[in-house]
């Protein structure tokens, strides 16, 4: 039986890894495959693929290619969420800010550095022209934090799945002044080195059952419901949210797009410069 421990957020996007690890689907190929929540998001998730704490994880792409560009020893494999996640930009309930326009000189409260929530960030100041050396963050840890931070006046925004925050804007704690979409595939699947030269067959074995399941996902009986008693939500946001999310269908990532997501991100100034995109990339299908 080979250990693999896999991460993810706690989020209804990686309810498909429920499924398949309560149907004991990687027992039966001989993997005992473990799953972790980090609600800390994609820099958590770093860190843990960085000091071995993890061996797969479902991270942001913006994140990891960072992450590996800065020497993260980890190949990105497949995209796992292939459609564009939507961040939602929030201010606190009382915030004196009713528009994005207003928090160009506003503190960003961001989970950690280098995770979505600050990323996304710079994303969102360069789509309106701001000045992005000129941003303040505060780091809040997780979600909570980002609650605890507007609340009591720490931060002035801070970004978030859309669909995750949507009932914290419902409840009156957020006000969501808009969003901001990613301009790439949202999640991807990465792996550590390490573990890609010694379990390569059961990585791709785990692959092939999560592909399997995410490609009839939409179609399982009361989906819809079954979403949003489990993530609290309302059920016509999960289908809102069902409708607009597409997984992978099991075709590898290209270097191309990887090329194209590193040209963005420079343009962005989220990283300095490109690297050649064969340093980001595993291509399980050889």
């Amino acid at each position: 039986m080979t250990d693999l421990k896999v991460g993810g957020v706690p989020e209804h996007f990686n309810y498909p890894w429920y499924l398949t690890l309560k149907n004991k689907e990687y027992t039966k190929e001989n993997i005992n495959l473990r799953w972790q929540d980090y609600p800390g998001g994609t820099g958590q998730m770093c860190k843990a693929l960085r000091n071995g704490n993890v061996d797969i994880a479902i991270v942001l792409t913006e994140g990891i290619i960072k992450d590996i560009a800065d020497g993260n020893p980890s190949k990105i494999v497949q995209t796992f969420v292939k459609t564009p996640l939507i961040w939602g930009i929030h201010v606190g309930a009382k915030s004196k800010f009713k528009k994005i326009e207003d928090l160009e000189h506003a503190t960003i409260a961001i989970s950690r550095f280098g995770s979505g929530s600050h990323l996304m960030a710079i994303v969102n100041a360069h789509n309106q022209g701001w000045d992005v050396k000129n941003l303040k963050f505060k780091v809040i840890g997780n979600l909570q934090g980002g609650i605890d931070a507007l609340t009591n006046g720490e931060a002035d925004y801070f970004m978030w799945e859309h669909f995750t925050t949507k009932p914290l804007v419902d409840n009156g704690t957020f006000r969501r002044v808009g969003d901001c979409p990613t301009p790439w595939p949202c999640f991807v699947v990465a792996v550590r080195n390490e573990v890609l030269e010694n379990n390569f067959n059961e990585v791709k074995k785990v692959l092939d059952i999560i592909n399997n399941q995410t490609k009839d996902f939409k179609d399982i009986e009361n989906i819809d419901k079954t979403l949003s008693i489990r993530y609290e939500q309302q059920l016509e946001d999960i289908q809102k949210w069902l409708k607009i999310t597409e997984w992978n269908d099991g075709k590898p990532i290209t270097k191309n797009l990887i090329t194209r997501i590193q040209n963005k991100m420079v343009r962005f100034n989220v990283i300095k410069k490109k690297k050649n995109s064969t340093d980001f990339v595993k291509n399980m299908y050889i």
